[in-house]
């Protein structure tokens, strides 16, 4: 049974978009160890596991997919370095669900690295293709312009083969700014992890979800001071966890995570103290 949360007429549910381990002062950026590994485990070379995993919205009328998981065509060189520990496999879950990536209406990017959007494009027997070839796939602007012209510090997370063939497809979708998806599903630019960075909300029957992406990647990042290493504008981070958890908290809404692999979806108190939770993605014995 796949993680599910019920929000109003919504029904979310998370795929396994792959498991795979990060070093963890990359993770934890300026925040000593002797602080993180309190709340968060690493092994004894410092990694900690993190998920890649889509939320799949279910609306009334739309399949709506939020990022999309490290996607089938990694070479052997870069799981090893990723230490790839579980395979991605949206297609079959999807399939599990009653679902065919055909079925897909909407994919939203939260930005364009490759852990979120690898799984754009696909490897289907001897070429590549998108994965979800009837959807709309909604990106920034701004986000599109930098994946396209990468700089020195992003080349190596904005990677062409997950660029070119949504490029010359019709099924790429830019947005500037803030922008309602379907009814109930909207993204809003913040900027900070990158430039074009996006977060999701969603609301129904009057009940709310946050997924704000990268600006919180884990359940332990909520202290807005917790950033990572990968924050190409650290300061604009910390001014979008502020503004939007205080806005999340106001709603008393959930908190949707893709790297979490201890917590799909939470709620938290004013002190960061999670009140509510949807259980982990993985067994505590893969993660921890």
């Amino acid at each position: 049974m796949k993680n599910k949360l019920i929000l109003g007429e919504f029904e979310l549910f998370w795929l396994d978009g792959g498991l795979c381990q990060f070093d963890g002062g990359t993770i934890f950026g300026a925040v000593p160890k002797v602080l993180w590994e309190k709340k968060y485990p690493c092994d004894q070379e410092n990694y900690v596991f993190l998920t890649a995993s889509p939320i799949l919205v279910k609306t009334p009328r739309s399949l709506v997919l939020i990022e999309s998981g490290l996607g089938n065509k990694l070479t052997d060189k870069q799981k090893k370095i990723f230490r790839l520990r579980e395979e991605w496999r949206v297609p079959e879950d999807l399939k599990s669900l009653g679902f065919d990536r055909q079925d897909v209406d909407y994919v939203i990017l939260t930005h364009y690295d490759w852990d979120h959007s690898s799984g754009v494009v696909m490897q289907d027997s001897e070429r590549l293709a998108l994965t979800f070839p009837n959807a709309k796939h909604l990106v920034q602007k701004t986000e599109w312009e930098d994946a396209l012209n990468p700089n020195r510090r992003s080349i190596n997370t904005y990677w062409d083969v997950n660029i070119e063939t949504l490029k010359q497809s019709k099924n790429l979708e830019l947005v500037a700014g803030d922008a309602e998806i379907v009814s109930g599903v909207s993204v809003s630019l913040t900027g900070g992890h990158t430039g074009g960075h996006q977060i999701v909300i969603m609301r129904s029957g009057g009940e709310e979800a946050l997924h704000l992406g990268d600006l919180l990647p884990l359940h332990v990042h909520f202290n807005p001071l917790w950033l990572t290493a990968y924050d190409n504008f650290p300061l604009d981070t910390i001014r979008m966890k502020e503004r939007h958890e205080k806005i999340g908290l106001a709603a008393n809404a959930w908190f949707t995570f893709y790297h979490d692999p201890y917590y799909a979806a939470c709620k938290f108190d004013e002190k960061g103290n999670i009140v509510a939770g949807v259980p982990p993605q993985v067994t505590s014995q893969q993660a921890g």
